[in-house]
Formats: C-alpha cells, sequence, structure tokens
C-alpha cells in the first residue's frame, strides 16, 4: 500500500486559528520543538458550567503591541513545557482548529509571552508530524489568503 504523498511547506508560513478570531498570523515551523506555543498575555482561567476555560489576550502581529485580540477557550490542561532556554514552565494548553492553505486540523497549543521572540506562535512537530514534510529553504509557500 502506498503512503499518501505529504504537502511541502516551508520553515514559516501564514497560519490562521479561526476558533480564537486570529486570521494571519506568522508561524516558525519548529520541529525541534515538540508543542506548539501562541503568544499570550493576561492569561486568566475561568468557569463555565464546571468547565474550566481561559481567557487571554493575543498580539498577533510581529512588532506591533497595539492591535490586540482577546479570546477564550476550553483549559486541557496546565503542562510543564521547556523553553528555548531550558527553563521549565507550566503553560495552559488549549485544544483549537488550524488553517494551512487548504488544511485544517487540530492541534494542541500551549500559551505563553512570546514578546521577546521573532514570531508570535511556533508550530511544532506534533502539529506537523504525518501531515507535512518541512523544507528548511523555503518559506511562505502558502500566501495569507489562500
Amino acid at each position: 500500500m502506498k503512503k499518501p504523498e505529504l504537502l511541502v511547506i516551508g520553515w514559516r508560513e501564514w497560519l490562521n486559528l479561526p476558533e480564537l478570531g486570529i486570521k494571519h498570523i506568522k508561524a516558525k515551523i519548529d520541529t525541534g520543538a515538540r508543542s506548539s506555543a501562541l503568544h499570550a498575555f493576561h492569561i486568566q482561567p475561568f468557569q463555565v458550567q464546571g468547565k474550566d476555560m481561559i481567557r487571554f489576550g493575543v498580539h498577533p502581529y510581529q512588532r506591533n503591541n497595539h492591535d490586540t485580540i482577546t479570546a477564550e477557550a476550553e483549559l486541557l490542561e496546565w503542562r510543564e513545557v521547556r523553553n528555548s532556554g531550558g527553563v521549565a514552565q507550566l503553560r495552559p494548553v488549549i485544544k483549537t482548529q488550524v488553517e494551512l492553505g487548504e488544511q485544517q486540523w487540530l492541534i494542541e497549543l500551549t500559551l505563553t509571552n512570546r514578546d521577546v521572540m521573532g514570531f508570535r506562535m511556533l508550530l511544532g512537530r506534533e502539529a506537523v508530524r504525518k501531515r507535512f514534510l518541512v523544507d528548511p529553504s523555503r518559506s511562505y509557500l502558502y500566501h495569507k489568503d489562500s
């Protein structure tokens, strides 16, 4: 049986997170990171009808702290994640839909302050596994509006 051919993506791509109201966010495709991460601030846990939820702010555009989206999602869990400096952090984890080109799928996303990082979002290897091949010599193979 022949395996399905995987789509090729670049090391950075434009993504949409429709359930969070975020369109056109630049993401670094990081196969060195297990989990995906989104820049978030003012993270506030709360409950609705006994369900754990999380509310947070997002600055979706690099070098822009003025445009803000406030989002809410069901809290999946709190998870210990090692940041790029190797320091363990306890982060909230949500599950949300991501869109890249014509592809749509659910991913787990950790929320953390990425103000000092170059990208507001990382798409980790768990999110791209068995779905894409990453060509590190290419960028933005799927345009903002595709």
